[in-house]
């Protein structure tokens, strides 16, 4: 995974010297890797593509495998009709994102119909303790799970406002439980502040995470509630609607 991972976030086709320095892994350990994952189809040769030998690319069978969990992915089709909604009420960008170990990765995105795109894309991760997905997330879990969590992460100063101490981010989750909603007030992105919710699933637990992002200037003077109270209606419309199985006839949005 580590070395797939290189490959896919290097912005040319990596060579194995560069694997070999991305993975931090010894030389025969990467050819080994690459040498398997280039049979198993995950990974493949670019030298056709990039004109030059010995480089790599993502290979076939992970668009295969992408494919099928997208099919199986029914959460974003299920929202899809509210976020599409939220983002014309709030006229700013909607993120759907999931949990991925101590990140949110996010797995769809509705960009703001106004002239600046935010840099976010679909398969992006999201550090949970600068993030207002991530924060959300955190503070609808179990309180013995979101304390575990916050001791297991690294919290690193992606901004000057991001939160570094675990006290602080404690304080700052039960603060979101409280008001049911988090903020990412330019913690993670200069300019960007963001409000987010939990998504809880069939049994109570946070399955995502929907969050409004807006540049910094722009929610100036403009009240909160102008995106947490759409959020908010989301989140409850979502727990109803996901208490039952997905791919339902009940999933259906409800008429306006």
């Amino acid at each position: 995974m580590t070395v797939l991972q290189a490959v896919a976030d290097a912005a040319a086709a990596p060579s194995m010297a560069d694997l070999v320095r991305l993975s931090g892994y010894p030389r025969p350990t990467v050819y080994r890797i690459v040498a398997a994952l280039v049979e198993q189809g995950m990974l493949a040769e670019a030298s056709v593509a990039a004109g030059v030998p010995g480089r790599y690319r993502l290979g076939p069978r992970l668009i295969q495998l992408a494919s099928r969990a997208w099919s199986q992915l029914d959460l974003r089709s299920a929202l899809a009709e509210d976020l599409r909604a939220l983002r014309d009420e709030t006229g700013e960008t909607v993120h759907l994102s999931v949990p991925a170990g101590q990140e949110m990765i996010y797995i769809d995105k509705l960009e703001s119909q106004g002239p600046v795109r935010m840099a976010s894309r679909v398969g992006g991760r999201l550090a949970l303790h600068c993030s207002a997905a991530g924060k959300a997330y955190m503070a609808a879990l179990p309180l013995a799970t979101s304390d575990a969590l916050v001791d297991a992460l690294v919290l690193a100063p992606c901004m000057p406002n991001t939160i570094t101490r675990p006290q602080d981010l404690r304080a700052e989750l039960a603060r979101v439980r409280e008001q049911g909603y988090a903020v990412d007030n330019e913690e993670n992105e200069r300019g960007i502040v963001c409000y987010g919710v939990a998504i809880a699933g069939p049994d109570g637990r946070p399955l995502a995470c929907v969050s409004v992002s807006t540049l910094g200037y722009r929610q100036q003077g403009v009240p909160p509630a102008r995106y947490v109270a759409p959020l908010l209606r989301l989140r409850d419309m979502a727990r109803r609607r996901l208490a039952l199985p997905l791919g339902t006839d009940a999933m259906a949005p409800a008429p306006s």
